[in-house]
């Protein structure tokens, strides 16, 4: 497993390189934001080739941007490496800030790290699902997604999405007519068991079927009361 670090504290840095390659991960380490994401470029042009997947674990405070900054900005390059937010800010506010910019976990110091061993390989496990899964083009109606590109049209149209959108978006065309449960969702998408953030996932979902059904005769984007949503032709 690769992992790039992007943690200006040296003492951290070390502890955070030391572990992980005793359990046998290759680590690069980036001490400033703009490093980390030419670092995490790289890395994700390498995925893109063949390589393996690259996790990110991002500290929020950075001496020349912030980890949101960071988060924001390679997702907004369509960068699509796991991120995991480590951090001394864990107010309810602070999680759903990164989480929104596209992280896909969030740990908060201090942290026991037999528990980041195991979300890292939980990113992990996701990561190659994905990539072993199904093919470049997903095609559900008219609506299409390349995968390759992580761009999404609808009737020939493209249509514009934040990362955590085309995550979502993603997973439900990824099994056409399949149920997924809001908890099915949080741990794909947002790395958790429970909903701490209420009703993220319906506002998700709101956003979503805004974008994709909206000025559509056929709607694609499903709620079934009580138990999920699935994306399908059929109401």
């Amino acid at each position: 497993m690769n992992i790039l670090v992007i943690e200006d504290d040296r003492r951290i840095a070390d502890f955070l390189q030391r572990g992980l390659r005793a359990e046998g991960m290759r680590v690069r380490v980036a001490a400033g934001g703009q490093e980390g994401i030419v670092f995490a470029q790289e890395a994700w042009k390498d995925f893109k080739a063949g390589g393996e997947t690259t996790i990110v674990i991002l500290d929020l405070m950075l001496p020349d941007m912030t980890g949101l900054d960071v988060c924001q900005t390679l997702r907004t390059q369509q960068v699509q490496l796991p991120v995991l937010m480590l951090t001394a800010l864990s107010t309810v506010e602070d999680r759903i800030a990164g989480l929104r910019l596209g992280a896909d976990d969030y740990l908060c110091k201090p942290f026991d790290f037999d528990e980041l061993l195991a979300r890292l390989q939980a990113l992990g496990r996701r990561g190659r699902e994905l990539k072993a899964s199904a093919p470049t083009l997903l095609r559900v109606a008219d609506l299409e997604l390349d995968r390759s590109s992580m761009k999404v049209s609808r009737a020939g149209r493209p249509v514009s999405l934040t990362a955590k959108e085309l995550a979502l978006l993603e997973l439900l065309m990824s099994s056409p007519g399949k149920l997924f449960s809001r908890e099915r969702i949080l741990s794909n998408i947002w790395g958790m068991n429970e909903d701490p953030l209420t009703n993220v996932v319906d506002v998700y979902i709101g956003r979503l079927r805004g974008k994709i059904d909206e000025n559509h005769a056929i709607r694609l984007i499903h709620t079934q009361r009580g138990f999920g949503y699935r994306l399908d032709v059929d109401e």
